[in-house]
């Protein structure tokens, strides 16, 4: 009745958008994410993401740099980050731009807690979600007595079990992350 492997990845979507989504915020170190997905308009108005126009590195904690493939794209892709206005000034050093984070202040460190803990609070909710969606079934299956009510109680079990195991998991990540943004 109920499909543990198709439960599992339903859930493990949900824990790498959740990752995925999280990478965004600040933490006061520089990595590719904060910039990955900017958009810049090149090669006569074709809007396209900073990591299909180049590589991105980490040159120290605080800098991050950006070396477009097409050296003919550096003044757009400068201006696309300076326009994109997260925070960064763009500085072009020869054929690759360079980005420095300024120092995160208390304020915007408790801040970005705070947003962690509403997108930490989104996820549970779809992780919530799939096991509502699963019980029902499991509800209609008891009902059409299609299974009995031992079975029923067992296969609740395993999905609350499952449940625990991935709100588990969006805590340690969300966790790490916190300690991230506080340092």
């Amino acid at each position: 009745m109920l499909d543990i492997g198709e439960i599992k990845i339903r859930l493990d979507r949900i824990v790498g958008l959740f990752s995925d989504d999280i990478g965004t915020i600040r933490t006061g170190r520089a990595i590719p994410a904060l910039i990955e997905n900017v958009i810049v308009t090149v090669y006569e108005g074709q809007k396209m993401r900073l990591i299909e126009l180049g590589s991105i590195g980490v040159a120290d904690v605080r800098t991050l740099t950006f070396k477009p493939w097409d050296a003919g794209l550096l003044k757009e892709i400068k201006n696309g980050i300076a326009g994109a206005n997260i925070g960064m000034n763009p500085v072009v050093d020869g054929d690759i731009i360079r980005m420095s984070l300024p120092m995160l202040t208390t304020e915007q460190r408790e801040d970005y807690v705070k947003l962690l803990g509403r997108k930490l609070e989104g996820a549970r909710g779809m992780v919530r979600g799939c096991r509502g969606d699963n019980r029902k079934k499991l509800m209609d299956a008891k009902q059409k007595k299609e299974i009995s009510e031992d079975e029923f109680k067992r296969m609740e079990e395993e999905l609350q079990k499952l449940t625990d195991e991935y709100m588990n998991r969006l805590e340690e990540i969300a966790g790490k992350k916190e300690k991230e943004i506080r340092n």
